[in-house]
């Protein structure tokens, strides 16, 4: 009879000790939520990370853990470091199969990857982020930060966000006022107001010829840029291809005088990704706007 007692008591003691160990796991697993509203539980910070959006990318980089990244879609390029990690296609049209056999933890997407169901579907976990103004930026780094459990994502929009500032103070005064039309790629589709991109042209003091009211990237009827007549004109190498042929475009101001601001690949990507690089970006343009505004 003893020893049933203590065979009892030995198992009650196992079992309690078994829910206590899982309400001390519970107790510390992660939950973040996403931008789609989801909450993400892992047991742990993730150590195994695939990311399909290049800003993501580089905002685990610029928060110190680049190691935990294990693949990269195939624009993702800086820092040069992700380059050498194994590349699983685009944000759009993922190698599913790919990214499986890396085995991540967690895998970041933009809310528009159509990728989200199917890999959640074969037991992979998403968390989904598209940064589109500089308040999204913020809580993006902040989120990831949360993510990986570690420190330093308010430091880090802390130093964006005085960049960006360093970067207004330096503009001359007769290039503020000057008014732009940024085109991000030849759909077209431009930065409005509303974007990252027309938030920092607007704290370098100049205007920005599309409105708040059409969203952040609007595709554009191009005679409403002929209509606008903007006094400078940012557009990337790869889309100036013909620009100047479209109807009427030869009668802009900043066609007509020469006021354009044409971008590398290199630079096109700082100035188009919304992540730790947008104090460089707002170098890029202030200097852009000192070369080539009208005087």
């Amino acid at each position: 009879m003893m020893r049933g007692n203590c065979v009892l008591q030995t198992t009650l003691r196992a079992l309690l000790a078994l829910a206590l160990a899982s309400a001390c796991l519970a107790a510390h697993a992660l939950q973040v939520t996403d931008d789609q509203g989801k909450v993400l539980t892992l047991a742990r910070p993730p150590q195994r990370i695939v990311s399909l959006l290049p800003s993501l990318t580089e905002t685990v980089c610029a928060l110190g853990q680049c190691q935990r990244l294990v693949g990269v879609d195939r624009y993702s390029n800086f820092p040069a470091s992700v380059t050498k990690l194994p590349q699983v296609g685009g944000g759009m049209d993922p190698n599913i199969e790919a990214i499986v056999a890396l085995r991540p933890d967690v895998v970041l997407a933009a809310l528009s990857s159509r990728t989200a169901t199917r890999l959640v579907s074969l037991g992979i976990p998403v968390f989904a982020l598209e940064p589109k103004t500089q308040a999204d930026v913020q809580r993006v780094i902040g989120k990831l930060g949360q993510l990986l459990d570690v420190p330093g994502a308010d430091a880090l929009w802390r130093e964006i966000d005085a960049g960006v500032t360093a970067a207004a103070q330096s503009m001359p005064a007769n290039a503020r006022g000057t008014r732009v039309y940024f085109e991000v790629n030849r759909g077209p589709f431009g930065a409005g107001e509303a974007s990252f991109i027309g938030e920092i042209l607007t704290r370098l003091g100049v205007r920005n010829i599309l409105p708040a009211k059409l969203g952040p990237f609007p595709k554009i009827n191009p005679e409403l840029v002929v209509r606008e007549n903007p006094d400078l004109i940012m557009v990337g190498q790869a889309n100036l291809e013909g620009l100047e042929q479209r109807p009427g475009w030869n009668n802009i101001r900043a066609i007509r005088e020469h006021h354009l601001c044409v971008f590398g690949d290199a630079q096109s990507n700082v100035l188009v990704r919304p992540g730790p690089r947008m104090a460089e970006s707002a170098r890029i343009m202030a200097q852009c706007l000192t070369d080539k505004a009208p005087k």
